[in-house]
């Protein structure tokens, strides 16, 4: 299942999108009311995240189907706080038709 790239892309836009939201909250947020500053490490973490997150998009994109415009919105929705949870979301039967086509099929 790990091997299969639209499951890898899935949980990659899971991962990118927590990773935005534990910036948000943890990073910010504690860092004003407390003398912990995790915004730099969360920081490292969600940026990495995001430019696999693209990198990926840009990888997948053929093998779901998707045209210029699909692609610009799951590009797009990366940056927009909580809109990965919301493509996931919306695109969640493709992916996982995607997902149960790209599985070897068991002898």
């Amino acid at each position: 299942m790990i091997a299969n790239p639209v499951f890898r892309y899935r949980m990659l836009t899971l991962a990118e999108g927590w990773s935005f939201v534990l910036l948000l909250v943890f990073g910010s947020l504690l860092s004003r009311v407390s003398d912990i500053d995790l915004v730099m490490p969360l920081g490292a973490i969600h940026g990495a995240l995001f430019v696999l997150l693209c990198v990926a998009t840009l990888f997948i994109r053929r093998r779901l189907g998707w045209g210029f415009g699909m692609t610009l919105v799951a590009l797009a929705a990366a940056v927009v706080p909580l809109a990965p949870f919301v493509l996931h979301r919306v695109k969640r039967d493709d992916l996982l038709a995607a997902e149960r086509a790209a599985q070897p099929v068991a002898a």
